[in-house]
Formats: C-alpha cells, structure tokens, sequence
C-alpha cells in the first residue's frame, strides 16, 4: 500500500516539472503574444518615435507635476519628471547617457548606471522585436501576482549583463510591470488603462516607483510616429561649451600618449581579468578568473601568468609560464633588431624613415564627428568631455578607420593634460572581417577603458571592460564579459629581460596605486 501511494506523488512531480520544462521554454511565446496583444509585429516595427505626456502626483506629499517620456528608434531616451523648479531627466542619445537631478547639474553617467539607462532605452524603442538578433537572453522567471492580476515575469538580460524583469498579464498577455535599476536607482513602472492609438495598445495610467518616491502618472497625450528632433536627447545645450581645435587637441594626446608609451617602460604591475560567457538566456555558462604580472618592452605589453580562480599557479605551471614569457621576450627583441638594421639600411641608402603605419588617434578626427561638449569632474579632475559617432559622409580608407566609423561613444578628456582618461564606444552595426568569413563583432559590442596619471610623470591603465558578441568562421556565435583590473604598479630599471622574475624595486619605492 506504501509504495502504491507514491506512485501517484510521484506522477505529480513529473508532471509539474514537466510544465515547468513547458513554461520555461516558451518565454519567446510570451513575447510573441505580447507584440500580438500591442498590435503586432507589421505595426510596432513600424513605430519609430512614441512621446507619451501627462499630469502626475507625487504620492509622498501630494504634489502635482508633468510627465514626459519620448522614445525614437533605434535607442533614444528620454524621461522627464517636473515637480517644482527644476525637473528630474534620465536620457540617452545613443551615445552617453545623462542625468539632471532637481538638486544638482547635469552629469554624464558611467559604468553600470549608464549601462541600465542603455537597456531601459533599447527594450522601450525595440518593443521587444528581434531580441534574439539583439543577443538578449530571455528567461521565463515563474508566476507572479501584480496588484490582484496574474502575471507571467520574464527576465530579459542584455548584453552587458545588466537584467530587467517583465510581468506580462495571462489574460490580455500586455505588459503589467517592468522593474530593474535605472541610472544607479531601483525602479518599477505599472501599467494600465491600454487603449488603441494607431492601432497600438498604449497604457494611459502609469504608477513609476523610483527610489523611495512613487508618481502616479496619467497620461492625456499621445504622439506615434511624430518627429522628435535629436536635440531633444542631448545634453542641455546651457551646459554645453565650445568644441576645442579637435585637430590640435588630437595631435597633443597622440604625441603626450607616444612619449607615454616610453615612460611605461619603466614600470611593472598586476592585472586580474574576469571572464564570463552567457547562453542564449542570459545564464552564466563558465567564469575564468585570471592574474598576470606584466611590463612594457618596445611598445608592447609582456605579460605572465600568476594565478588562476584566486589561488597561484602551481612551480610547475609557472615554470612553463616564465619560459613562454622568455620566448615572447626574445621575440619582441629581435623584431627590434630586424627593424633597427631596416631603419639604418634606409638611413644610408638617403631613403628617410617612413611614416609609422600603427594607426593613432587621429583617425578618429577623419572617420568620427564630435557634439555635445562639455566641462565635467572625473575621479577628482576637470575633463571636457563629448560624444562622438561615424561620419556617414567619410569614405574610409583602411581597416581602421572602419571600424572607428562604426562606432559611437563618449570621450573624457584632461583638460590640463591633454589625455583621454576615460574612453566608452559600442559597435552600432555588424562589423565583418574578411566579409564576416573569419569573423563577424556583432552590433552592440562595447568597449570602456580608463587610465590615470601616477607618480607625477606618466599615464597608465587602471580598467578595461568589455562586452561582445562574436560569430566566428561561420560557427555558432556566443557571448563574453570581460572586465581587467590594473594595479600595483611599481617603478623599476630593466637591467636585464633574461630574468622575468619581479624586478627588484628602489630603495624608496613609490606609493602603489590605490
């Protein structure tokens, strides 16, 4: 009797994990019946601008104020909240995100505050269209109640890693819900009150919850499809300053960065390296952590590793690890050597030296334009910082300068140094290697780099991250994280490369780097 008791249990179980099975795989047919209920898909691919005004209430002390939301494809953003004086504003013009708090100046986001605006921006002007084109996981969550109504959540998670939640009605399948960090602040809009407005389905009761704030928001203005000049999601042009001689301003960072390159010489330091791959969902697949020592010699970086998942290697890996080392050492110098007795053979032939072909920064002047200039603090300095995208104009002539026309980005600058400090770009297409046969950066790769200046006499990086998706020779393609960590930089002498050992610091070493 015992045992035929659980037969029925365990039936159960197989049953509830198989419709589990059922619902998670068919988190793409929640969003298809989504587009369906909004309008579907002919109509919202068609929908390029959607501004959304209204009257609000801030629930806290019962204050009235305007509400503005305007969205145009394929990533602008911008959300206004008017209680008092002065509004809050979160946007993005595709290529830096800023913010205006009612207390303070406008200020140019960073790091994984601007990656949330980016996302928030992208999932509102996609309309949830093409995701799986756009490498954004979708993973079906569970059921989940909003207010008295049953939802479905999906948790969307882009390509930088950062996730958003959806709650998705079972019964008019439109969305209820969507909650997830926005420029560093919890956040949560609900949704209600859909009506038609061309054809679309558009909530004209929205409950925002941000930070410890909630706004009750009715919306009594809807445009589709109207113009909304780009203007609109730039940085406020009263903030803004004149744009510098750009070419004067290149051919100072160019030239302070190559005679960097000389100094870096002359130190060592450490780099630690995390790297995570994600499935089609948005999970994490596998995550190597890695830590290198490493100097400069003739331009390039020499690196050995030194660890691995938080522990030193073993004497034996290191050991194969310092002759690899050795191997590259003896490379770079006789690459050296080779283009030492190249340059004298020219030199006595009355040839001259040829120009460098290594492309520099100023190849971003020819493929690149600049706007949006202004004056901001970073890390503690003054930086004049701008946006720049390709110039659609510009025939590029090389390699380089097709890729730097397909990117987009912000740019931080020095202002007394005349060194970029700071560096965001991202890939606004597929950018195909050989055609894409070897290999094809897909649209969305990003890129960010910061260096700083140490000990008084030269500039070094401090981070790196990037986030990319790649297909390679025609395979399947997949999705990676990568974020480096520079530090410990110390100064020493190479007196000798044979010895690939941690050089032996001063008397009076400097103070490492924070």
């Amino acid at each position: 009797m015992r045992t035929r008791s659980l037969v029925p249990l365990c039936l159960l179980v197989f049953l509830l994990s198989c419709a589990w099975s059922s619902q998670a795989q068919d988190a793409t047919k929640i969003i298809d019946q989504y587009v369906k209920a909004s309008g579907g898909s002919s109509k919202l691919s068609k929908l390029q601008t959607l501004s959304l005004q209204g009257s609000m209430t801030r629930v806290s002390d019962g204050k009235t104020g305007a509400f503005t939301l305007d969205l145009k494809t394929p990533n602008r953003y911008y959300l206004e909240l008017v209680v008092g004086e002065q509004p809050e504003i979160l946007a993005y013009n595709g290529k830096s995100v800023w913010h205006l708090s009612p207390q303070g100046t406008p200020v140019t986001l960073l790091g994984e505050e601007a990656l949330q605006v980016e996302a928030t921006s992208f999932l509102a002007t996609s309309h949830l269209l093409n995701l799986k084109k756009n490498k954004v996981g979708i993973a079906y969550v569970g059921a989940a109640k909003v207010g008295s109504r049953d939802t479905v959540e999906i948790e969307f998670t882009m390509p930088t890693a950062v996730k958003r939640q959806f709650y998705f009605d079972i019964s008019s399948h439109l969305l209820l819900k969507e909650s997830g960090a926005t420029g560093g602040v919890r956040q949560e809009i609900l949704y209600d009150d859909y009506r038609p407005e061309n054809a679309i389905s558009i909530a004209h009761k929205l409950e925002l919850h941000r930070g410890n704030e909630i706004y009750n928001i009715v919306v009594n203005q809807v445009s589709v499809n109207q113009s909304i000049g780009e203007r609109v999601f730039d940085f406020p042009i009263k903030s803004q300053v004149r744009l510098p001689d750009l070419k004067k301003l290149f051919a100072e960072i160019d030239g302070n960065q190559k005679a960097a390159d000389k100094i870096k010489e002359n130190y060592t330091g450490r780099r630690s390296t995390e790297e995570t791959e994600y499935d089609g969902t948005g999970n994490v697949t596998k995550v190597e952590r890695q830590e290198h020592t490493f100097f400069y010699l003739n331009g390039e970086e020499i690196s050995t590793l030194v660890g691995e998942d938080g522990k030193p290697l073993s004497e034996e890996k290191q050991a194969k690890q310092n002759d690899i080392t050795k191997k590259r050492i003896e490379e770079i110098q006789k690459k050296q050597s080779k283009k030492e007795e190249k340059e004298e053979k020219a030199r006595e032939e009355g040839k001259g030296e040829k120009d460098n072909d290594e492309p520099g920064i100023e190849i971003f002047l020819r493929a690149c334009q600049f706007v949006n200039p202004r004056h901001e603090r970073f890390r503690g300095q003054d930086v004049l910082v701008f946006d720049f995208e390709g110039n659609p104009e510009y025939k590029p002539k090389n390699i380089a300068e097709r890729v730097a026309q397909q990117l987009a980005g912000v740019i931080w600058v020095d202002e007394k140094q005349h060194e970029v400090v700071r560096l965001e770009a991202y890939f606004v297409k597929d950018f195909r290697f050989a055609g894409g046969l070897l290999a094809n950066l897909q649209k969305g790769t990003s890129f960010i780099f910061e260096q700083t200046f140490l000990n008084n006499e030269v500039w070094l990086p401090t981070y790196e991250e990037a986030h990319i998706g790649v297909r390679v020779l025609l395979l399947k393609g997949f999705k990676v994280n990568e974020v480096t960590r520079y530090s410990d930089y110390q100064r020493f002498h190479i007196e000798t490369l044979s010895n690939i050992a941690k050089p032996t610091e001063p008397a009076n070493p400097p103070d490492k780097q924070p």
